[in-house]
């Protein structure tokens, strides 16, 4: 793990060790450096809505509460690639923390409205990898959240692919330590399972996404395995090639949270396939989904520890009852899952490619061909064959709906996406074909200052 130079003087000179081993991937799982599966118990952070890495003070207090709540990881929206994390990163390590890190910014999103992917984002997402990757509790990076989330969005899906596979090229080509890559999806029903498959379908483990992960808010109390759809979740994830589990989860409606969906996820029916859940989310904001707050609302907008109406620095209180709520579930549920030895990715089979539908919201027509840096969409798609000689998309590292739409956090709002909406319409088949084009990064910016 990187630490600078003033860090290590702080701390007298002393050496500074790692408290976490990194995260490895074999076949669809995660394991720790000593062979045994690693299951995520976590939690969405987003401190301040640019970058809650780096205020070392705050984490420090943070990560202590998180570990008194059993977390071992959070997941992370937006950084600023400029800025210094070590203060943050080692609090987090200190407290067992491992770190999931959205590699898009506001200004970098692949959007379906306009179809690119150009140098500008490869650069951005490409920043965030240099800052990030040498810290050993970094678990995974995305490649974006919810960018299909609507009934036209999903001819966004081979550009999703193509930045996730020029990322994992772009790490391997800097021989970084081989931190997956993958994608988080919002759970619309018409889009599941063809996204999670399209994006590990077509053989070429360059090509497809290391880990898939799924926002999903189906499981409001009163519910059980089968009324909150899990049990259809679990039929889609079964054998799944690369590690999935949930991004984001924890309905509050109508509340209080019971957070009985981790029975479920760590139990028998799922804990076969998934690798545990990110709750939706630490702080207390407009949408009531906080697990801790600093503050009661409002205050003095002339107040920098004030965004967005809702304080965000001080002693973290926790929120009653669902903050300990979660702990005591958490508290029950210690998954052991299977030892490293005992996996044979072998076993596993990477996804046929989905076709569309006439009316259906799937509009990629079977293994179609990624596009390259500097493309945009031109209307159609062109379809390629699978590929026979890589089916085994494996990687390792040595070195319903139901939903609530109404989250207003400042990580994702600027998207356009509701998570209400998605129901049932038409969608036109189509083949694949993409132009490159020279006026990508002009369509970038504009789509930005709209």
């Amino acid at each position: 793990m990187r630490f600078s130079s003033l860090s290590l003087a702080l701390s007298g000179m002393a050496a500074v060790v790692s408290a976490l081993d990194a995260i490895e991937v074999l076949g669809n799982k995660f394991f720790k450096k000593d062979g045994s599966q690693f299951f995520l118990k976590g939690v969405a952070y987003q401190l301040r809505p640019l970058d809650p890495l780096i205020d070392t003070d705050q984490c420090q207090r943070d990560a202590n509460v998180m570990k008194e709540l059993g977390v071992n990881s959070i997941r992370v929206y937006h950084v600023d690639a400029s800025a210094n994390h070590d203060g943050c990163m080692k609090a987090f390590d200190d407290a067992g923390i491992y770190l999931l890190i959205d590699l898009d910014t506001f200004g970098t999103y692949v959007i379906p409205t306009d179809l690119h992917w150009n140098q500008t984002q490869h650069d951005a997402y490409a920043a965030v990898m240099d800052t990030f990757h040498s810290y050993d509790n970094v678990l995974g990076f995305f490649v974006g959240n919810e960018n299909i989330a609507k009934r036209e969005d999903s001819i966004a899906a081979p550009f999703i692919k193509a930045a996730a596979r020029d990322m994992k090229a772009y790490r391997d080509k800097k021989n970084y330590r081989k931190i997956p890559i993958g994608y988080s999806a919002a759970d619309i029903v018409e889009l599941r399972p063809m996204l999670q498959n399209y994006l590990a379908c077509g053989g070429d483990s360059a090509d497809i996404v290391d880990f898939f992960a799924l926002n999903s808010y189906s499981w409001c109390d009163p519910a059980d395995y089968k009324t909150s759809t899990y049990d259809k979740l679990q039929s889609y994830a079964k054998d799944y090639p690369v590690p999935i589990f949930f991004s984001e989860t924890g309905c509050n409606k109508p509340g209080p949270r019971l957070f009985d969906d981790q029975d479920a996820i760590f139990g028998k029916d799922m804990i076969n396939d998934w690798s545990g859940s990110i709750i939706y989310e630490w702080i207390e904001e407009e949408n009531h989904y906080g697990l801790i707050s600093y503050g009661p609302s409002g205050g003095d907008a002339s107040n920098t520890d004030v965004e967005g109406g809702f304080t965000r620095k001080g002693t973290p209180t926790p929120v009653s009852p669902d903050f300990n709520n979660l702990k005591s579930k958490w508290a029950t549920i210690s998954p052991t899952g299977v030892r490293k030895s005992d996996v044979d990715p072998k076993t596993l089979t990477t996804p046929a490619c989905p076709t569309s539908t006439d009316g259906g919201w799937w509009a990629i027509q079977g293994n179609v061909r990624i596009p390259t840096l500097g493309e945009t969409m031109a209307g159609t798609f062109t379809s390629v064959p699978s590929a026979t000689t890589d089916s085994q998309p494996q990687t390792t590292d040595k070195g319903s709906d139901g939903k609530d739409g109404g989250k207003g956090n400042g990580k994702d709002d600027d998207k356009g996406k509701d998570k209400d909406k998605g129901k049932n319409a038409a969608s036109k088949d189509m083949q694949v074909t993409i132009l490159g084009s020279s006026v990508a990064a002009v369509l970038l910016f504009a789509a930005v200052a709209l």
